[in-house]
């Protein structure tokens, strides 16, 4: 049986499942809590029932991967309860574990937040190389539309750094601006500005302390690169009982 250690939300049952059953398609894997559920310290969260080998095989690679998954949902959700009673919702970012880019965006989603763009194929985010590199916020807008135009499927999304720079990309009507390292005084500045259909996102220097603040500012949403690219694992362990 798998044997919380700490407090969580549980998530990547499933994952956790196919790692036996990849070894051994007899292994009977039984969830107690399933995933977007809280675990308490003690609490059994699932029962493992197969030969010997496949399980010890198997051990270390489930948990690695059960843990690391739970350790996402259960910082997202506390940041997803800081903000309650805001508009704004709690997304990441592509700064995820190679290889693990599906299962750890899965794993934001069980924990309460949303799912940002995926990959480079899904959506543009334009950020201060490429503006660089096309002469303009204005010129690396269009040039993104007119792509989109041609071939659909992309959502134009832009970062600003100032208020200057997010009125010039609110001139293009991309579909998002990030305002990036922004302070909430900065952020409500912008907001205040008639955005009509453009969602505006919080980014950079945001934390569990002042997650708040933030989202009280009137954005759409917050990323927070930290749910995935430097979160902790939820402490678990496998325990055999004795036959």
């Amino acid at each position: 049986m798998i044997i919380a250690r700490s407090n969580g939300v549980i998530a990547g049952q499933r994952i956790a499942e196919g790692v036996f059953q990849s070894l051994e398609q007899s292994v009977q894997y039984t969830i107690e809590i399933p995933d977007g559920e809280n675990a308490n310290t003690g609490d059994t969260i699932a029962r493992i029932k197969g030969k010997t080998w496949a399980i010890l095989v198997g051990e270390r690679t489930a948990l690695n991967l059960l843990g690391r998954c739970s350790g996402i949902a259960s910082l997202t959700s506390q940041y997803v309860k800081a903000i309650e009673g805001t508009n704004a919702k709690i997304t990441e970012t592509r700064k995820t574990a190679p290889g693990l880019r599906y299962i750890d965006k899965a794993s934001v989603v069980t924990g309460g937040g949303v799912n940002h763009r995926y990959a480079l194929y899904d959506a543009f985010l334009i950020k201060e190389n490429h503006i660089r590199a096309t002469g303009g916020i204005v010129e690396a807008i269009k040039a993104c539309q007119t792509y989109r135009d041609r071939y659909g499927m992309f959502r134009v999304m832009v970062e600003a750094t100032n208020i200057e720079e997010y009125k010039l990309a609110l001139s293009a009507k991309p579909e998002r601006i990030l305002l990036d390292n922004m302070t909430p005084d900065q952020l409500t500045a912008c907001v205040k500005v008639t955005h009509n259909n453009v969602e505006l996102e919080a980014t950079g220097g945001i934390t569990l302390e002042n997650v708040r603040q933030y989202a009280e500012t009137g954005v759409n949403f917050i990323s927070i690169g930290a749910l995935t690219h430097s979160v902790g694992v939820l402490d678990l362990s496998l325990l055999i009982r004795s036959l």
